[in-house]
């Protein structure tokens, strides 16, 4: 698949989608996972419709929602009847949702009359959602219209608050208010006064022209915004594509903020879904796309390295959040931390480390390369060396630090990775063991810039200059996240667990002086 851009990405908003971004939950672009609301019809065999929809959504990354319009009767080889619930009832269903739930885009699709249309567009009037989907169900394939003239006055009238308008080329006829075209040239002429008409974003479909190249195009009023070409696929699996193209779309647009990437991620996502629809064995008519081929895909494929670093640094954003919101974190950069409570710090630090080297030289034993073991060896050594002579700048003669008073976090923490180390494998303990390289290098590179000029706590903070720990930490990235992606599912999930729990005794490893000072205080 190609993509050619003809203006500058930023033209590809509509100036009412770039002016609604911000009423997500007042956070500018939607958040990290999308709430996308499809407001369609039904298909009992779940290949087009809501169904489809929701497939979609989850498939792209969104959290799916629906508001049922029509309870279609249906299979895989055509449509047999179809029922609409009263209008006040879907008004009730949109209400209900957007009165909880933040909505970061919206994708429509069946509205059998203009009534139903009516509703939608005073719901859009009051609710003004950052993003607007409208794929319009009006003439059918075969050109049968699906809809009367006033639902389609009603339709027009309803654009107002769409950004993207998704029509075949029949549809975008209708809107166009002119007879069908054919030749590609046509499609993308009719498709702009289509947008200068309704001032939205068309996406002009080519599938159905003839050849092994299918061409599709955003266009604005100004004309092509972005051009897509791919390959034809032959195959009779195109139950629901316009659906879930559309869908997909809003949810991809909800995470970027940029139809022409939206477009081009949701037609390579389609392309997939489309060419591996026919092992789901469903229907003897026109099948339905495999929605989910591509996490298949990926489940069945190790995940790399980088992926699996990401994944997991992602994973546990919250404890680091919780780590730099410390006292004893922002204590040590502006020098408030109160130097008793640093000091039990530093106690709990060195016996720590004693075990952690403990641990760090088992890790060495059990290592499957030389490289490894030299590595974790080298770290059990430096785990003792590196540290002392910072600890006895504030803590003095280190031998009068006794095991006996090792605090309760400390106690946790060395209990889970002994733990770890007898009962697991090498793969899971060097994970429960990475965040005290990948925490503490991490949060303090971050402390060190910020931190004031005569805090007391400095020789502690310029550790953190050493190339040397930065290096090490690099290392134990490399090595844990390619391990991780070179063993079983079942051991990555646990290197997972193993890891996130080290996380949360770090946490408690830094509150706790903090607590302990408090407590002896009072």
């Amino acid at each position: 698949m190609t993509r050619t851009p003809e203006t500058p990405a930023s033209t590809s908003v509509p100036p009412r989608a770039a002016a609604t971004h911000a009423s997500a939950g007042g956070t500018g672009l939607a958040a990290q996972i999308p709430r996308v609301l499809s407001i369609a019809g039904t298909d009992p065999t779940g290949g087009a419709g809501i169904q489809a929809d929701l497939k979609s959504i989850a498939a792209n990354g969104g959290y799916g929602m629906a508001v049922v319009t029509a309870l279609v009767a249906q299979n895989t080889r055509g449509v047999r009847s179809v029922h609409t619930p009263p209008a006040d009832f879907l008004a009730e269903q949109l209400d209900a949702v957007s009165d909880d739930v933040v909505i970061d885009a919206v994708k429509i699709g069946m509205l059998a009359n203009a009534e139903y249309i009516d509703v939608v567009d005073r719901w859009l009037e009051r609710t003004r959602v950052p993003a607007v989907v409208v794929d319009p169900v009006m003439v059918a394939t075969s050109g049968d219209r699906l809809i009367d003239s006033s639902a389609e006055e009603a339709l027009g009238r309803m654009l107002r608050h769409a950004d993207l308008v998704t029509p075949n080329v029949p549809e975008l006829a209708v809107l166009a208010k002119e007879a069908p075209v054919r030749a590609w040239p046509e499609v993308i002429a009719q498709a702009r006064r289509v947008a200068e008409r309704y001032d939205v974003l068309v996406l002009a479909k080519g599938g159905h022209s003839a050849g092994d190249v299918v061409r599709d195009a955003l266009v604005s009023a100004s004309g092509v915004v972005a051009e897509f070409t791919s390959a034809r696929i032959h195959t009779a699996n195109t139950h629901g594509t316009g659906c879930s193209l559309s869908s997909s779309i809003a949810t991809l647009h909800a995470q970027t903020g940029e139809w022409a990437s939206a477009l081009e991620r949701a037609k390579h996502w389609l392309a997939d879904s489309i060419r591996l629809g026919s092992r789901l064995n469903v229907g003897t008519g026109n099948g339905p796309v495999d929605h989910f081929a591509s996490l298949r895909r990926r489940a069945a494929t190790p995940p790399a390295p980088a992926e699996i670093a990401e994944q997991w640094w992602t994973g546990i954003a919250d404890v680091r959040t919780d780590i730099d919101d410390l006292a004893f974190i922002t204590g040590l950069v502006d020098g408030s931390l109160e130097m008793d409570a640093f000091r039990h710090y530093l106690v709990q630090d060195t016996l720590y480390l004693r075990d952690y080297s403990r641990m760090l030289a088992t890790a060495s034993a059990l290592a499957p390369t030389t490289s490894e073991q030299e590595f974790w060896a080298s770290g059990a050594q430096g785990a003792l060396a590196g540290e002392s002579a910072v600890h006895a700048h504030f803590l003095g003669d280190l031998s009068i630090v006794d095991a006996a008073s090792k605090a309760p976090a400390t106690v946790g923490y060395t209990d889970h990775l002994a733990a770890t180390a007898a009962r697991d494998s090498y793969a899971v303990l060097i994970a429960a063991l990475l965040p005290c390289y990948w925490i503490y290098i991490d949060v303090g590179t971050r402390m060190l810039p910020s931190a004031v000029a005569d805090t007391p706590y400095m020789p502690w903070l310029s550790t953190y200059e050493d190339p040397t720990f930065s290096d090490a930490s690099t290392r134990a990235i490399e090595i844990v996240t390619r391990c991780a992606a070179e063993t079983d599912a079942a051991t990555r999930e646990r290197m997972w667990r193993a890891f996130r729990l080290s996380a949360e005794h770090e946490l408690r490893f830094f509150a706790e002086p903090l607590e302990v000072t408090a407590s002896l205080s009072r």
